[in-house]
């Protein structure tokens, strides 16, 4: 079972059962057993062009419709192996396509994981195509496997965004403004931002997040789009977590020389109608590319020593989660393809975080 989506439109979406593939020597198959939605995965669905995630699972292009599969992020079993260093029965995290199966080429194998090193995944940087043992993740708990498939690779991401400022001592600013302030990314960028001593740290969200996202203890201060002229005009990093550039023009416009830089990290707004292009003032928005700040990072400290400080970082912030994260369930094509949509069409509840299964019977075989 895949559910694919039309690249040309996203609303366009199928569920499509294709013949079991054989495996062919070398190869292994995992059952898809739960993954994580959330607005990250419409972002690799609207960069699929732009940064070859089609590529990594793809689909046949059918009826005149070119199909994408969306990568997902989650956790499945081996339940097939002509691998000979992959046994049956192991339980893997991983990049998944949104299916309820995906059939591997192991290739190089260690005690935490292996490569898949299928053609087709040398589109992306190999941190996508790793699958990780969960006997050998540092950070892997049964019980918390919800918070690790949904929040996980946000948080990457957010550890990122703070690292990567704090190898620059933040271009002397002593405050971040965070816009989409509900989203995942930006909340742990924002948690791990404020562990800095001195700096301030300031969300900016949409009117009707403004109550959520003022009871989170990781801002210092909530502003609505509206009131960006609002900002004190100090030294300033802004992080665009939002992608709209009308709101990236006002925080430009508005702090002028009192922004220092301007990085760009997501695009939630991904169907937003921009408003104020031409020419911006102050520093030129620059995107964050997770992936090379990381191997900088595992060149600095070391695989494992980039390893032990995500995993320390991780475990002050997701106790911290529990306070305000609910997690719900979606369960089959019909349940999943909805949570899909109602990602697509911004209809997001921040409080809320979305476990998903194609299969009938998640967690079955463990």
């Amino acid at each position: 079972m895949h559910l694919e989506v039309d690249k040309a439109d996203l609303h366009h979406i199928r569920a499509v059962n294709h013949s079991a593939q054989p495996l062919d020597a070398g190869e292994a198959r995992i059952r898809v057993d739960t993954f994580g939605l959330s607005a990250n995965n419409i972002t690799y669905a609207v960069y699929g062009e732009t940064m070859r995630y089609w590529e990594c699972f793809p689909a046949p292009n059918e009826d005149g419709v070119s199909w994408g599969r969306v990568p997902v992020w989650g956790f499945g079993d081996v339940v097939e192996s002509n691998a000979p260093d992959l046994a049956v029965g192991r339980r893997v995290y991983g990049y998944f396509p949104l299916a309820d199966e995906l059939i591997v080429q192991p290739g190089r194998s260690d005690e935490q994981g292996f490569s898949d090193v299928s053609p087709t995944r040398e589109a992306v940087p190999s941190v996508y195509s790793r699958y990780g043992y969960v006997e050998s993740d540092r950070i892997y708990r049964r019980e918390r496997e919800p918070q690790h498939m949904l929040l996980w690779p946000l948080f990457v991401t957010s550890f990122v965004v703070d690292d990567f400022l704090g190898d620059h001592d933040l271009y002397g600013a002593g405050t971040a403004v965070v816009s989409s302030a509900s989203s995942k990314t930006a909340i742990g960028s924002a948690f791990l931002l404020a562990e800095r001593p001195g700096i301030e740290v300031i969300g900016l969200t949409s009117s009707s997040n403004l109550e959520f996202v003022r009871s989170l203890s990781c801002y210092d201060t909530v502003l609505t789009y509206e009131e960006i002229a609002a900002l004190p005009e100090v030294g300033t990093c802004y992080l665009d977590v939002a992608g709209r550039r009308d709101i990236t023009h006002a925080v430009h416009s508005h702090l002028g020389d009192h922004l220092l830089y301007s990085m760009v990290i997501g695009d939630t707004h991904w169907d937003n109608a921009a408003a104020g292009d031409g020419d911006l003032p102050g520093p030129r928005p620059e995107f964050l590319f997770a992936p090379v700040q990381i191997a900088k990072r595992r060149t600095d400290w070391g695989r494992d020593g980039f390893e032990t400080n995500v995993a320390a970082a991780w475990d002050r912030f997701v106790p911290w989660t529990d306070g305000w994260l609910t997690l719900r369930s979606a369960t089959g094509p019909v349940e999943v393809e909805a949570v899909f949509r109602s990602l697509l069409d911004g209809r997001v509840n921040p409080r809320i975080g979305d476990i998903c299964t194609l299969s009938k019977t998640p967690g079955v075989d463990r």
